[in-house]
């Protein structure tokens, strides 16, 4: 895959070195709308109560240990091939990274309000704030909020600078856990066979937009997804089974004639460590579904809808492939100016937005890091969100910390309100649910 961290450029004495943008940063920096900021949202909660000016010193630190998130974006002509980070090595002047909120009654909404509302710019360094918030929900407690700029890092990213703070904090330093070990099913299987790659994809139905543009967020605590010992499939293809029923039930009940689903899935192939690349390195593949596979999980081949999906997940997973695929490479190839590229870009985003995909699913999985903020204990909690811009306009997103599932959904305004997120979520929790309900499927 596409190197995230980039060929460094040398500079004259006294001024940053430079690294060219790769491929995803510069397709996000391309789209990019005042009216919808490109943020990253991180939530943790945390027993205790951190020391601020701690947390401060041992934050910053990280950000110095991990150069790559310590950037801002260079000036330069309009004529340029291509836009450059430069790396610093201390938050520019006047800076914030660490702030302390306000406490008191809805102190966690108006923060995940912010972190939707306002992402840090890219003309100062570093392009990340996070922000100290008392729990009003746990006494004594603490929730934690990152924002950053899309553009600059993915959700892993952050999460890997966040545990590396936590380490320096709590001063126990530890390596992350690997992932799950699961038996090797019996034989490779073929990927399932699933909806014309041409044909257009199924768009969520609007529902009742509120407010000014921009997105809305609701976060739920749930319980990991049962499944049978030895099952071929994982939670990640019920979670992306369980998306697929949430649009097609909400879908039917706006009277939208069912359309094939396709739900845009990141995969993470970095190493978890502390050489963990920084920056946005997921590739992004497609998982396709027809539009009556959703209503045969519903009837009760829902043993089969798993398996089919388990096999087109580990087939898209196998294949090598550019992060945003070869059109997108292509398009970043630094052979025109970029300003004219930027405005092929968003043409062309405007054009295939009938075959966008449905939505994202993004599914961080067990958090392999302890987060353990010492004397604040660690962390209980961890929920994140990248935006959702139309045409999609809703993103799924989870991880699994201490035996539990986080959901965040996100949704653009112009789509959906509030109301109507509330009932996606209802919907998403019943159609999880029913995953766990495989016995008359025949597999």
């Amino acid at each position: 895959m596409t190197a995230v961290e980039g060929p460094t450029r040398s500079a004259p004495a006294g001024r940053p070195a430079l690294v060219p943008f790769p491929v995803v940063d510069e397709v996000t920096r391309h789209g990019l709308r005042e009216e919808e900021p490109e943020t990253i949202h991180l939530e943790i909660r945390l027993p205790g109560r951190p020391d601020p000016a701690r947390l401060r010193r041992a934050f910053t630190e990280a950000l110095r240990r991990h150069p790559r998130a310590q950037v801002r974006q260079a000036a330069g002509p309009w004529y340029r091939r291509r836009y450059f980070w430069e790396l610093t090595e201390e938050p520019d002047p006047g800076v914030d990274v660490v702030t302390v909120a306000a406490p008191g009654p809805g102190a966690l909404e108006r923060a995940r309000e912010r972190c939707l509302a306002s992402a840090p710019p890219l003309s100062a360094s570093p392009p990340v704030r996070l922000e100290i918030v008392e729990d009003p929900e746990r006494p004594g407690g603490t929730a934690l909020f990152l924002t950053v700029n899309h553009t600059a890092l993915d959700g892993p990213a952050c999460l890997r600078v966040l545990a590396t703070a936590a380490e320096l904090y709590g001063g126990r330093a530890g390596a992350p856990a690997g992932p799950p070990v699961r038996a090797a099913p019996g034989g490779r299987a073929p990927a399932a066979p699933g909806p014309f790659p041409w044909s257009p994809s199924a768009r969520v139905a609007p529902g009742t937009p509120y407010g000014p543009p921009g997105n809305g967020l609701l976060v739920a605590d749930l319980a990991v997804p049962r499944r049978p010992a030895g099952a071929a499939y994982t939670v990640n293809d019920q979670l992306l089974v369980a998306t697929a029923l949430m649009i097609a039930r909400w879908n039917r009940e706006h009277g939208v004639p069912p359309r094939p689903i396709r739900i845009t899935m990141p995969v993470d192939d970095r190493p978890r460590g502390v050489d963990m690349p920084i920056g946005n390195g997921t590739r992004l593949v497609e998982v396709p579904f027809t539009a009556a596979e959703p209503a045969s999980g519903e009837r009760g081949d829902m043993s089969g809808l798993l398996h089919r999906t388990a096999c087109r997940t580990r087939a898209l997973k196998a294949v090598p492939r550019p992060q945003l695929g070869y059109g997108a490479a292509l398009l970043t190839a630094p052979v025109a100016p970029v300003a004219w590229r930027a405005a092929v870009a968003r043409g062309l985003r405007r054009a295939a937005g009938p075959w966008a995909s449905t939505t994202l699913l993004s599914n961080i999985g067990r958090v392999p890091y302890a987060l353990d903020f010492g004397d604040a204990g660690r962390a209980d909690a961890v929920w994140f969100s990248a935006p959702a811009r139309m045409p999609r306009g809703l993103n799924v997103m989870t991880a699994s910390t201490a035996g539990r599932l986080h959901l965040a959904l996100r949704w653009s305004k112009e789509l959906l309100g509030r109301q109507d997120g509330e009932r996606l979520l209802e919907l998403f929790e019943q159609c999880l649910g029913a995953t766990e309900n495989t016995e008359r499927g025949t597999g």
